[in-house]
């Protein structure tokens, strides 16, 4: 039996009106939804605050259980889910497959969570007891973007529920089936309470209302950093907890001792990987002067031989760009930085929404497409002298996210890093990797640090409380 009923997508009716989610490849439709409205927010803020309280009781073991069980189930959906993935964000299958895994894992390590020690003993000056345990904060909002939709949703919304809270989803609608509604079958499917995860597909209006309404405390939000600053003030202004895991343009700085028959995969897989449609893609090439001409002439030779199109229909390295103002933004940057001086080393030609991947050479700080998030595929590669130039370029920008250095001196390679601000370093590596049990998150214009993974999700989803308790009523002057 299929996990997904189009005759039951959604279990309330909307006032949002109708959206068509669509299948960028083809452009057909996949699904009709309806989508959120202010009102329909603070319905489900009033209805997940009023069904939290009871979930906060139930024993660690129950909460486990549940997770445990939607953890099971995105295995035992993957076949149904990973269509899904593939045909609404124009994800290649194994992409599809990461974020499966990824999704089960995140429901596991979350399932552990629930029983992770909850508090300390603190020494006092009076005679009492005096302890400190965390507890759930309420209700928390999750706000996730079309990337990654299963993975970005989930990483928030698994340890959110396990730490005893309720929780309100307003994914993409452009995902809203593989971003939402396949977590609210998951988790029905899983004996998840009702009441505790309400899923709301909208735009702009839907996560407006839910980052204000008084019934959600803390906000978890992916997206671009000019959101991400729209949500934050708005946040800080009624003094919620925000996270923020918002844009970056990652560096991957390649040494002059680099293996440079290995290192074209790695970087073409950095920059390409999903269209480069990832926050953590790698934005800026840094190549050792030596290397820099035949590291071009290589990436170019990589990038043209990628298969481009249909993923759903054939096998291809890069889907479609998830629709036109997306490719639009790609194209001006590219076409920008070549009027610049850049060089067109391959690709920066598409065909309806399938993107090329692209190779510019020969760029500065003041090209676009160096200078700026692309968030497409798009390879802009830059030449250094040594190390400490190399270090000073990376660290420039507003972004902080992920780096990447490639060496055959790790030793230089960790030193290197030290000097350069980031909140995710890889050591021979590009910059897109993620796990469930490491903590997740940029600095600067990428974000306030890392709130999602492993221990992370603990100061992410739960109040410390402090506690004292005392035989007899205490004694005071007056």
């Amino acid at each position: 039996m299929p996990l997904l009923d189009p005759k039951t997508w959604q279990s309330r009716t909307l006032a949002g009106g109708e959206y068509a989610v669509t299948e960028p490849a083809t452009g057909d439709t996949l699904a009709t939804v309806t989508l959120a409205a202010a009102e329909d927010v603070a319905t489900a803020a009033r209805d997940a605050r009023a069904a939290q309280a009871e979930w906060a009781k139930a024993p660690h073991f129950v909460r486990a259980a549940v997770l445990r069980k939607a953890g099971d189930l995105f295995a035992a959906h993957a076949d149904e889910l990973r269509e899904w993935i593939v045909r609404e964000s124009g994800s290649i299958p194994g992409k599809a497959d990461f974020e499966l895994h990824v999704a089960a894992q995140e429901c596991y390590e979350a399932a552990a969570l629930a029983s992770r020690p909850s508090g300390q003993i603190l020494p006092s000056e009076a005679p009492r007891l005096s302890y400190t345990r965390r507890v759930p904060v309420g209700v928390v909002g999750v706000i996730s973007p079309f990337n990654a939709p299963l993975i970005l949703s989930i990483r928030s919304v698994a340890p959110a529920l396990a730490l005893g809270n309720a929780v309100v989803l307003k994914p993409d609608p452009r995902t809203a089936v593989c971003g939402g509604l396949a977590l609210a079958a998951v988790f029905a499917e899983a004996g998840l309470p009702e009441g505790l995860l309400h899923v709301l597909p909208g735009g702009p209006e839907a996560g407006r209302a839910l980052v204000a309404d008084p019934n959600v405390p803390v906000i978890s939000f992916t997206g671009s950093t000019a959101a991400g600053r729209a949500v934050g003030e708005t946040a800080g202004r009624l003094l919620k907890r925000v996270h923020l895991e918002l844009g970056g343009n990652s560096a991957l700085i390649v040494l002059e001792d680099a293996d440079i028959d290995a290192v074209i995969s790695t970087a073409a897989w950095g920059s390409f990987f999903h269209q480069g449609q990832i926050c953590m893609t790698t934005g800026r090439h840094l190549v050792h002067a030596s290397l820099y001409e035949e590291y071009v002439e290589r990436l170019a030779a990589k990038a043209d031989s990628l298969a481009v199109g249909d993923p759903h229909r054939a096998q291809v390295h890069l889907g479609p760009i998830i629709d036109s103002a997306q490719l639009a933004k790609i194209q001006g940057l590219v076409e920008s930085s070549t009027a610049r001086g850049a060089k067109l080393a391959a690709g920066g030609t598409h065909e309806k929404l399938f993107y090329r991947p692209t190779v510019l050479a020969g760029v500065d700080d003041a090209t676009p497409a160096y200078a700026e998030e692309v968030f497409g595929p798009v390879a802009p590669v830059r030449s250094f002298a040594d190390a400490d130039e190399a270090a000073a370029l990376a660290a420039a920008g507003p972004y902080g996210l992920s780096l990447g250095i490639v060496t055959r001196d790790t030793a230089r390679g960790l030193d290197l890093a030290e000097r350069i601000p980031t909140g995710i370093a890889h050591i021979n590596d590009q910059t897109v990797n993620d796990e469930a049990v490491a903590p997740f998150g940029g600095i600067a214009a990428s974000g306030t640090g890392a709130r999602f993974g492993g221990e992370a999700n603990l100061e992410a989803f739960t109040d410390v409380r402090w506690t004292t308790v005392r035989g007899d009523v205490a004694p005071y002057p007056f």
